[in-house]
């Protein structure tokens, strides 16, 4: 073995075993708004209003469609290795609700656990006339229009 040969393995090793490592990382994701415990501490039902919520904790994700008394926090953590699929490793939803008042009312928080899979209906609607194949797609149009118009 040549002296370049000698020394350039043990590296070529090294690399790998480093690129190894690093390519078993997992692609992390957080999407919405996930609060922590101190700054939901910071919200004191009864004593707290709107204003205070929001520069507690944050802007809601969401507020209720038919209720402007009730604020949604929505978020979710998740992991991907590589080409596998992504999982969810944190969701929660935290609820603040107001009474008339405009204080809080209740905070309570929904998560992982509480969540139900639900199954996509893949029914299609049919639409009306015919299919069209490749070729009278790409040469329907032939033909069709002259220089005059």
């Amino acid at each position: 073995m040549t002296r370049l040969t000698r020394t350039a393995l043990p590296l070529l090793g090294a690399a790998l075993v480093v690129l190894a490592v690093t390519a078993c990382d997992p692609r992390s994701a957080t999407r919405g708004s996930i609060p922590t415990e101190e700054q939901i501490s910071l919200v004191i039902p009864g004593v707290h209003g709107r204003e205070d919520v929001r520069s507690a904790i944050g802007s809601p994700s969401v507020i209720s469609t038919f209720d402007n008394n009730t604020w949604y926090y929505i978020g979710r953590r998740t992991e991907q290795y590589a080409f596998f699929k992504r999982k969810t490793i944190e969701q929660q939803v935290l609820i603040v609700r107001y009474g008339v008042d405009g204080r809080v009312d209740k905070i309570s928080r929904l998560d992982k656990t509480d969540g139900r899979e639900i199954d996509l209906v893949k029914r299609e609607t049919p639409s009306a006339g015919r299919k069209l194949g490749l070729f009278e797609q790409l040469f329907g149009n032939i033909g069709r229009f002259s220089g005059e118009e």
